[in-house]
């Protein structure tokens, strides 16, 4: 990287930044859903052009790497939208309770692992949004084992809040791989 660019710059290719496009007054549905995008965005961007290397521990002695964070995150969509929102009995798809960590660990430099990181992520991702949209109200409510009952509006925060924790071990990971920053 060369000159004096503003770390925001520096990562975003020409065009617009479509993590810019979340409502800022109106409905707080679209509020919510917007900024939920819009870190989701930023989990694509900073995963983005790197392939098998997704799978690097860039981090030592951390085991976390990009690839593990969109596994892990599939999960953790599958688990708030499909088990605890929609009633579904739908398992981790990278985790179990033998594995506890299969999320990370399995996150492993093959070309079909990377595929089917982000099939299942994209798969999740869009069950949500689905479920976001076809939702009467944001105090639909679900019943988790952790939380006890927990509404809509709360998942749809907690998951901002997740993704935007991991989006900071994101921007480190990163770095690290190919000194590529920005926000």
């Amino acid at each position: 990287m060369t000159g004096h660019s503003r770390r925001a710059e520096m990562f975003v290719t020409a065009g617009p930044d479509r993590r810019l496009d979340a409502a800022t007054t109106g409905d707080e549905r679209a509020m919510l859903a917007g900024f939920l995008a819009a870190q989701r965005a930023t989990l694509e961007l900073k995963c983005a052009g790197l392939g098998l290397l997704l799978s690097r521990r860039a981090v030592q002695p951390s085991t976390l790497s990009l690839l593990g964070l969109v596994r892990h995150l599939a999960d953790v969509e599958r688990r708030w939208f499909r088990c605890v929102l929609a009633g579904q009995d739908a398992p981790p798809r990278f985790s179990s309770p033998a594995r506890p960590d299969g999320d990370f660990d399995g996150a492993v430099p093959d070309r079909d692992v990377v595929a089917a990181a982000w099939a299942a992520w994209g798969e999740e991702v869009a069950f949500a949004d689905r479920f976001v949209a076809a939702a009467p109200h944001l105090d639909v409510v679900g019943e988790d084992g952790w939380r006890g009952t927990v509404s809509l509006r709360w998942v749809l925060i907690h998951l901002v809040e997740e993704y935007a924790r991991h989006n900071g071990h994101a921007d480190l990971l990163r770095e690290r791989i190919d000194g590529a920053r920005g926000l």
